[in-house]
């Protein structure tokens, strides 16, 4: 049982993992020296260059006239490159949280302590507090104590009956306690600590269970939302454990937190593709547990390939939680009753959503009627391919033949054009003979446990068109596929594995499986029509030219142009959604009509005195706040802090 075990530990990704270090480069590699070129660059030509261009990239629906301008009212500075996460705001008081770095230090740190003492340095680890009142000039006041060892990746704070509560997750950064901790904020200057969570420790799903418990210590949350039923009040986290990462807790005593239900994307689990126990989290079988997380939690989409819960979004009545539940899709919940979640809808649609494939349910935010949902779509794997084939444990087919990933363009071309001889080795595809000769596409060799073409040297074969090839029912040309061809596929609803196990079955010599290699595209935004929040229908997607395009002249290679966070306010008649998009900036989207969105605003500057003001960086936008009712907007930055947007001018458009 312990090697089966610790094989499903080592490849359980984290709801922190959809978070690495957000750069173009293919290793990751954030030297500022890889930013170059700002210097010539005119940032309002390549504004308007995006807007004209988005009208033939764009998905569905044009980015519009510019009607409003957004423009920085006030800063608050906090020049830590990648340092810096999401942002939250009431009264006259904003608060964001820090990334990886730096870590948590514990300074000032006491549990169950009122006063507690901020600490002094807004490069500090903990949620640095900003006075907001004048939105011309935020005054940083100090930050909230950080828990030794942890990051304060997700802050929020709302008004609830028993006064105003903040909440922080906590995710382990050199081996502190995950969890969150509830403070009393009524005067941010003097806040009040009034609990710790630890979710290994109170929470049953997680530490009693007989089989998962041992090998789980320490989870973390990785985001969190506050929300009011009438008398009483709730926290509800994403919780980085295995199975029931949907957790609420009852803190109407905020001294008191007491779980009340868990809830899992588990529970949708698909017969066809994994063993699904009545009740995963009393399931004692090992094998039947490795089935369900191997095959089904890991069996997703594209190259980030897991159905684990990403963020949370509750409605303004408390009653519906949106699960941004990545490749599971966006998944409603009836919370009526907290303590017994009942499941409601699923929003996801792979290939229409998304115009390469991939689902990503990052982050997502009702209108106020909830007739309408925008949801982001985040997408790290532009630049090179992380999937692998799976190897030969558990339910995984053996792989007997070597296999390479190309760009799902590649893909697109063997498809349309059949009857091409290629060589296939570990970095390339090269066009001997056909429709595509001549032509030679960048590739890379799948990890695994298959053959290797170091081993093998190059592979010659015809090249044969076999879909998903997943099943009998998604394999195109089985019967006119030649003994030693090399497959030609096409990533999504299966296994890679499953797709060279079919490939080999063929008789091929070899897989090349279109994926994300150097040109795919950057994640970006699905809006959906929830008339029906029993059955939800996509309305529209929305990218930027960046997002849609990365090789775009205008995009820079060493730039993260990944859609991020979202929130939608609705004002009267109109519906808008505001968002943080990386390095494209803020951008503002009327979506009043979710079949036809429409660009209304967006700030972008990436101008030399810009990156100057911003610690030597360009901007890199990750949170989002909007005040109701009031034209300001809040971003976080994750190189340069707090921004306070206005959004100025009448418009033209409807």
């Amino acid at each position: 049982m312990l090697p089966l075990l610790s094989a499903l530990v080592l490849l359980l990704p984290t709801a922190a993992l959809a978070h690495p270090q957000p750069t173009g480069d293919p290793d990751h590699d954030d030297d500022p020296a890889h930013i170059t070129g700002w210097e010539d660059r005119d940032p309002n030509a390549a504004l308007e260059a995006q807007d004209e261009q988005s009208a033939d990239i764009v998905s569905d629906g044009p980015t519009g006239r510019k009607i409003k301008n957004m423009v920085v009212t006030g800063r608050g500075e906090r020049l830590i490159e990648n340092a810096t996460t999401d942002v939250w705001a009431l009264g006259d008081y904003a608060y964001i949280g820090t990334f990886n770095e730096p870590c948590g230090t514990g300074e000032n740190f006491q549990s169950g302590v009122a006063g507690v003492e901020l600490v002094d340095g807004v490069e500090e680890p903990g949620i640095a507090i900003f006075d907001v009142e004048n939105k011309n000039k935020p005054q940083y006041v100090g930050n909230l104590p950080s828990v030794e060892g942890s990051r304060t990746n997700d802050v929020k704070v709302a008004e609830t009956n028993s006064g105003t509560i903040l909440v922080h997750s906590n995710e382990s950064c050199a081996g502190g306690p995950g969890g969150f901790e509830i403070y009393n904020v009524d005067d941010p200057l003097n806040p009040a600590h009034l609990a710790s969570i630890r979710i290994d420790d109170p929470n049953p799903a997680v530490l009693e269970h007989p089989v998962l418990g041992p090998f789980v210590t320490d989870a973390g949350v990785h985001n969190l939302f506050l929300f009011t039923q009438g008398d009483r009040d709730y926290v509800a986290v994403v919780a980085e454990t295995w199975l029931g990462n949907f957790q609420i807790y009852e803190i109407t005593d905020p001294t008191a937190p007491d779980l009340v239900s868990v809830w899992g994307a588990e529970n949708l689990c698909d017969p066809d593709a994994a063993t699904c126990p009545d009740d995963p989290l009393t399931e004692t079988d090992p094998d039947v547990l490795f089935d369900l997380v191997v095959n089904w939690l890991l069996g997703g989409f594209g190259a980030s390939a897991n159905r684990l819960l990403h963020d949370i979004t509750i409605s303004a009545d408390g009653t519906s939680a949106y699960l941004s539940n990545w490749d599971a899709g966006l998944v409603l919940l009836d919370i009526s009753d907290p303590a017994d979640p009942e499941f409601v809808s699923t929003a996801l649609e792979p290939v229409a959503g998304s115009l390469d494939g991939e689902v990503n349910s990052h982050a997502a935010w009702p209108s106020e009627d909830g007739s309408i949902v925008v949801e982001t779509e985040e997408d790290f794997s532009v630049f090179a391919s992380e999937e692998a084939f799976a190897g030969t444990f558990g339910n995984s087919p053996a792989n007997t033949i070597p296999g390479v990933g190309v760009s799902t363009r590649t893909g697109d071309a063997f498809e349309a054009n059949p009857g091409n001889v290629v060589t296939v080795d570990a970095d390339s595809v090269t066009v001997e003979s056909g429709p595509l000769a001549g032509n030679v596409y960048d590739a890379l060799e799948f990890s695994g446990s298959q053959p290797r073409f170091a081993d093998t040297g190059p592979i010659t074969g015809e090249a044969v068109w076999i879909g998903l090839a997943c099943d009998e029912a998604t394999t195109e040309n089985p019967e006119s596929f030649p003994e030693g061809g090399v497959a030609i596929a096409r990533r999504g609803d299966c296994l890679f594995a499953t797709k060279l196990a079919t490939a080999a079955d063929l008789g091929a010599s070899a897989i090349v499986i279109a994926n994300n290699v150097q040109d795919t595209v950057w994640g970006g935004v699905r809006i959906w029509d929830y008339s029906d929040p029993a059955d939800p229908k996509l309305a529209s997607t929305f990218n930027t030219v960046c997002s849609a395009n990365p090789t775009d002249p205008s995009c820079d290679r060493a730039g993260t142009y990944s859609v991020h966070n979202v929130i939608v306010e609705s004002r009267g008649n109109k519906t808008f959604a505001y968002i943080s998009w990386y390095w494209d900036g803020m951008v503002v989207l009327d979506a009043t009509d979710p079949y036809n969105p429409v660009e209304i605003a967006r700030f972008f500057d990436n101008s030399p005195a810009f990156i100057e003001a911003n610690g030597g960086n360009p901007h890199d936008f990750w949170g989002v706040y909007k005040i109701v009712n009031e034209p300001f907007v809040y971003g976080s930055d994750r190189n340069g802090g707090l921004y306070v947007f206005k959004l100025t001018g009448r418009g033209s458009g409807n």
